[in-house]
């Protein structure tokens, strides 16, 4: 059996041991120096001067919006093909989620469908770096300097990742992350984070998280409770250090897969900037469910992100989503293969072997 995915920790057991150990013993759970060393750590691995740890990657797209005055009557254009979080965090600061189609080779917000999906009420831009692959951030940037609107980059599933040689989180006035255990750098459960160049929008963030509080038991605006708590600030500490390394294997393990599936009854997203970091491998096909099917028979895991667009959930129906044909063909062919640093030796040649059964109907 080849799973899908590996959560328990494997070569990082020890430091994540030693790391949940060392709170326990200091007696020391929310709000501590386990999370001020994290967010000192994770903004120099994301080059960023600010970190502010939340609860969720939902709650640091929603605190971030927040903290930069955007709230009802305001418009957010996003990507219709994401988990969908990234509409729902808008909806919960009570502004209004617009989608704006994908790049078909990307998959992430395409440039020019949201310049044209700009209207007056709209007060920023949220491209998500999806699958690790990121944004057209160059161009998305170009758009809300034309237009004069904030950009809330969605780095969920992208830590490290970079476009144009530039770290992502650095385009925009603020951006949002996700440790929820399956991404590239997962916690022992929810956790998340917002990285900024200003010193204004941390600060706020960091009351907001924490009920609006400007000191203890006074609250100077309405906040939420929202805070990255220190057993899992010390856990991600620990698994910083092993990111870098698990990111270039990540990137090997799509280099090998590239190679294997030539010829496979399958569509590969290209690799549009060598800053992808892969947080998952998905592939193509019109015969979707054969090929899982086929694949599951073979002992080989996968899933599908995403196969519903986020336009045609029925939680966004009351926003007016607008039509977007091309995240809908790609929700109805897309899925993933199964990539994370420990996948074992031969993995990848037994899923293209698979592949290659399955367009035979001999498996």
């Amino acid at each position: 059996m080849i799973p899908f995915l590996q959560l328990t920790p494997g070569e990082d057991a020890a430091a994540v041991r030693a790391a949940v150990d060392r709170v326990i013993e200091r007696g020391w759970f929310v709000l501590g120096p386990e999370l001020d060393a994290f967010e000192h750590e994770f903004a120099g691995a994301t080059s960023a001067a600010h970190a502010v740890g939340v609860g969720t990657g939902t709650d640091a797209l929603a605190i971030a919006l927040r903290a930069l005055g955007i709230g009802p009557g305001d418009e957010v254009i996003t990507a219709p093909l994401s988990a969908a979080y990234t509409a729902l965090a808008i909806m919960v600061v009570g502004a209004r989620p617009v989608f704006a189609d994908i790049d078909p080779d990307r998959l992430t917000l395409d440039p020019d469908a949201a310049a044209a999906a700009v209207t007056p009420r709209t007060a920023a831009l949220m491209p998500v770096h999806l699958y690790g692959q990121p944004s057209d951030m160059p161009a998305i940037a170009a758009v809300a300097a034309r237009h004069g609107l904030a950009i809330v980059e969605d780095c969920c599933q992208a830590h490290l990742a970079s476009c144009g040689g530039r770290p992502i989180g650095s385009f925009g006035a603020i951006a949002a992350y996700s440790f929820y255990p399956t991404k590239n750098l997962g916690a022992l459960g929810d956790g998340g984070a917002l990285t900024t160049a200003d010193a204004g929008l941390a600060a706020r963030a960091k009351r907001l998280r924490n009920g609006g509080q400007t000191d203890r038991y006074h609250h100077g605006e309405f906040g939420v409770n929202s805070r990255l708590d220190e057993l899992q600030a010390a856990v991600l500490r620990a698994r910083l250090e092993w990111l870098p390394r698990w990111t270039a294997r990540r990137r090997g393990l799509a280099a090998e897969y590239r190679v294997a599936l030539a010829g496979a009854p399958v569509s590969v997203p290209p690799e549009c900037d060598p800053g992808h970091v892969y947080h998952l491998f998905p592939v193509r096909s019109d015969a979707r469910a054969a090929i899982r099917a086929a694949l599951q028979a073979s002992g080989i895991e996968t899933l599908i992100h995403y196969p519903v667009p986020i336009p045609r959930q029925p939680a966004v129906a009351s926003e007016d989503p607008a039509e977007c044909p091309v995240a809908d063909r790609v929700c109805s062919e897309i899925f993933s293969l199964p990539l994370y640093p420990s996948l074992p030796e031969g993995a990848i040649d037994r899923v293209a072997a698979a592949l290659a059964l399955s367009s035979t109907g001999d498996h």
